[in-house]
């Protein structure tokens, strides 16, 4: 994000916002700027979250983020092996990402951080076996916090490779003609009136769901904020979420 679309988008919210998250659709560490941004929203009194894969986390970095005064950083990490960690992050090092957990850890009791280092654990088949182990293991890699998620997958049709042995921890059933359907959606969506996404270029989407930017709302470069989020677009997004008819709706299972 451009540092004009950046300072934007913190003047505008910071009057009645409450948190930030800084991701979407892309690795925020690879952005040079991210620790000084973080201290901007720090300081205009907002709560900080960054969720990262950790490939690229330095010492440096995990000091600058603790210095910035993050407020949660989450690290993906789905296997305890290279081979279990692998089969979804595909090209990933489990030993970077473990190395990335250390960093934030000696950083976070050398500077008396208060950051929450958050493990995040999808559930998959090819872990199912280790799901035990995260739970005894998490604090000893570093982290305060251990969440399991379910994983979005695609082409489940007829099954995935991927996808976990126990119904329960999956977003999709098997129907009577033998093939696997989305399970079906909650009544309506917190999300959508409590929160947005902003992209790179300023643009406002109701939620991380809509990648393909099919529902914007406007562009915060050039219309406020405040207006976007109640303008006729936003408002007709919410209505059709309360049923769940936007298509992108019919992805998320929350």
């Amino acid at each position: 994000m451009p540092r004009e679309i950046w300072q934007r988008v913190l003047t505008q919210i910071a009057p009645f916002g409450h948190t930030i998250q800084f991701y979407f659709q892309g690795e925020p560490l690879l952005h040079q700027d991210l620790p000084q941004m973080i201290r901007e929203a720090h300081e205009a009194g907002l709560y900080t979250i960054v969720s990262t894969n950790g490939q690229a986390m330095t010492p440096l970095m995990a000091e600058d983020l603790i210095r910035a005064g993050l407020n949660r950083i989450i690290v993906s990490m789905d296997g305890l092996t290279q081979e279990t960690y692998g089969a979804y992050r595909v090209g990933g090092s489990l030993e970077t990402t473990k190395k990335a957990l250390t960093y934030l850890r000696a950083a976070k009791e050398r500077l008396h951080g208060r950051t929450t280092i958050e493990l995040q654990c999808l559930r998959l088949k090819t872990n199912e076996d280790e799901w035990s182990a995260f739970k005894e293991q998490y604090k000893s890699l570093g982290a305060d916090k251990l969440v399991f998620k379910t994983a979005q997958l695609y082409n489940y049709r007829d099954g995935h490779p991927l996808m976990p042995t126990q119904e329960c921890y999956r977003r999709y059933t098997k129907g009577p003609d033998g093939h696997f359907h989305r399970k079906h959606l909650r009544r309506g969506c917190l999300r959508v009136w409590s929160g947005c996404v902003i992209t790179t270029s300023g643009e406002v989407l109701p939620c991380c769901y809509d990648k393909g930017r099919d529902y914007a709302y406007g562009n915060i470069m050039k219309t406020p904020i405040k207006e976007l989020f109640s303008n006729p677009q936003a408002l007709a997004f919410r209505r059709a979420a309360l049923n769940g008819r936007p298509n992108i709706c019919q992805e998320c299972w929350k």
